[in-house]
């Protein structure tokens, strides 16, 4: 047993009990031989090192178990963040489908407008529906912000000359302080 084990590393020692078995049995067949024995069986039952090698073969172990756990752990990390990018891809792809489709709608609802308006009303020109149709929404948009809670004031500009810009510039500009 003794030549035998300092050949071996301890893990190797535990894996090959037979192999130590069967040298044990051939080095005592040739000594006791001589003496008139035969040996048939010999068992390595248990191998039992220095407390302080189990610790140490514990801790190798542990360390393994660790380092493959963090491993696992990561590469679960990366297949969610994978998943996460390609699903937050998709939503985009899909909301500028829904996006453009919405606004193929409104240009199929104002081309319909125009040619119903068109036809309802004699000697209107495509421009004159379109500065309708734009006048319209420019209505509705000032109405929304209007609403909006945080809203307290809306400017609606009408100058006709430079001193009506500088004018709701400066009404816009102290109104901004109250905010």
């Amino acid at each position: 047993m003794r030549s035998q084990l300092p050949t071996l590393e301890l893990d190797s020692v535990f894996e090959s009990k037979e192999e130590l078995a069967l040298a044990v049995k051939s080095a005592l067949s040739e000594t006791m031989t001589g003496y008139g024995y035969q040996i048939l069986q010999t068992l390595i039952t248990d191998l039992d090192p220095d407390q302080r090698v189990k610790n140490a073969m514990n801790e190798i172990n542990s360390s393994k178990r660790l380092k493959f756990a963090i491993a696992e752990r990561a590469e679960g990390d990366k297949i969610l963040q994978v998943k996460s990018a390609e699903a937050e891809a998709e939503a985009k792809y899909l909301s500028g489908v829904g996006v453009a489709k919405q606004r193929k709608a409104i240009v199929d609802g104002l081309r319909s407008s125009i040619v119903d308006f068109q036809d309802g009303v004699k000697g209107s020109s495509t421009k004159e529906v379109m500065d309708l149709l734009l006048l319209t929404q420019y209505f509705d948009m000032v109405r929304d912000v209007g609403a909006a809670k945080h809203c307290k004031t809306t400017f609606v500009p009408s100058s006709r000359t430079l001193g009506d810009d500088v004018r709701n510039s400066l009404l816009q500009a102290e109104s901004a302080k109250f905010v």
